[in-house]
């Protein structure tokens, strides 16, 4: 059983901590959230983001991040724009840590400078500051498993028969 470890760094927004959750929860990576949050743990907003899908989560709660690095080993994988390389420019091993900061400020820029190698960021334009961290986490996560062929998640959908009506358009 493969496993993806998604670390939030004092995430500062409730939805979207939610929307991570649900991603967590869709492709069975463990969730590490690191204090302090913007918010409690009970907020509505972040239930409301993860919908029902709490149930499917494997969370864990650390102070801060002296004590998530204590009672974790690595392999980590900083994701910031200030980072050298694309996100796809790593392979991701079994067990890795996909690291992401606060909305507003990102990682500790000394964490960064002390592990560039094992920095990544997700292209995009010069004028855009950054994506949400809730798409940013989901990129990352899809890069992973990706990588890993997907282990232990349905890779075929299912259409049902479904008639066309639509006012005299013809489909194939």
């Amino acid at each position: 059983m493969a496993v993806l470890n998604i670390v939030m760094v004092e995430p500062r927004i409730p939805q979207n901590t939610g929307n991570v959750a649900r991603t967590c929860a869709a492709t069975g990576a463990r969730l590490h959230l690191v204090g302090p949050m913007g918010f409690a743990i009970d907020d509505k907003k972040l239930k409301r983001a993860g919908l029902d899908y709490w149930h499917l989560l494997d969370i864990t709660y650390y102070e801060n991040l002296e004590d998530f690095f204590a009672k974790n080993s690595g392999p980590f994988y900083y994701f910031s724009t200030k980072a050298p390389r694309k996100y796809t420019d790593l392979a991701y091993p079994d067990g890795a840590y996909l690291v992401f900061g606060r909305e507003d400020r990102g990682l500790p820029e000394s964490l960064l400078v002390r592990n560039q190698d094992c920095c990544v960021r997700l292209p995009m334009r010069g004028q855009a500051r950054s994506l949400n961290l809730s798409n940013s986490v989901a990129v990352g996560v899809y890069e992973a498993l990706r990588q890993w062929d997907f282990p232990e998640l349905e890779n075929k959908g299912r259409l049902r028969e479904y008639e066309w009506k639509d006012e005299g358009a013809e489909h194939e």
